[in-house]
């Protein structure tokens, strides 16, 4: 082999250039460890719209202790991880900014609902999330969700539909409850709760609500404000709980 001058140049020229990478690789993580690159700050800023929740002394409490590394070393996605921990961030976005900065872009949360018993929030996505109540509801009361795991969208689509149904009589959905048996209640804001049963087909509980709101001015103008409950699981009509007495309506032809 070393009487080969082709592969002896060869072997040499490759461990020139290995010797070049390794200085320039070795130059590099000296340069990369200058004080300079030091992170020394973080800017947080909201995606599109000002941070109403996201509080600055939990941030650094919560997500700041876990940023590790400097502007080169720092692994991005630890970062969005460490802020998405954040009581009400949704999402997290990081950037390097040149020399020493890191930016953090963040998406809050928006609650629409309280989501079951222990003290959890729905968010207008759909998204069940944990942060202070009396934060989630510094612009009024939050309507009531419940329902089985998974079924958190399914919830949200119905309560939509809820406020479009009842809105002919000017009611409005506080509290949406789809059971483990997949039967549906809704409380109304005249403190009523209605009784609609579990979905047959796909229009089960729209006619059901229109039967419902058809009878509404009615009851109204016989009962007044007493009544409690209606149950509107029978096919041909109601039942009802009004002033502590119980009464059914059939179908009238």
């Amino acid at each position: 082999m070393w009487h080969d001058v082709k592969m002896l140049n060869a072997a040499t020229g490759t461990l020139l250039v290995l010797f070049v990478l390794a200085l320039l690789g070795g130059g590099l993580w000296w340069l990369a460890q200058r004080p300079m690159f030091t992170l020394k700050e973080i800017r947080i800023e909201g995606s599109g719209k000002e941070l109403r929740r996201v509080n600055a002394s939990t941030v650094r409490s919560t997500a700041v202790p876990r940023i590790k590394g400097n502007f080169f070393t720092v692994d991005l996605n630890a970062v969005r991880v460490a802020f998405e921990s954040v009581p009400w961030v949704r999402k997290a976005a990081v950037r390097r900014e040149w020399p020493n900065r890191l930016v953090v872009t963040l998406e809050e949360h928006v609650p629409l609902a309280t989501w079951g018993q222990e003290g959890r929030l729905l968010s207008v996505q759909g998204e069940v999330f944990v942060a202070n109540l009396a934060e989630a509801e510094e612009d009024g009361d939050l309507p009531e969700f419940a329902g089985p795991n998974g079924s958190e969208k399914e919830v949200l689509t119905r309560y939509h539909e809820l406020q479009a149904w009842f809105a002919a009589v000017n009611l409005a959905p506080e509290a949406v409850q789809l059971s483990s048996r997949y039967a549906w209640t809704v409380r109304l804001d005249n403190g009523m709760t209605v009784e609609l049963g579990r979905e047959q087909t796909s229009t089960t509980l729209k006619e059901r609500v229109e039967r419902l709101v058809a009878v509404y001015p009615q009851l109204v103008a016989r009962l007044q404000d007493r009544i409690e409950n209606v149950d509107m699981r029978y096919p041909n009509g109601m039942a009802l709980k009004a002033g502590g007495l119980a009464l059914g309506m059939g179908k009238t032809k």
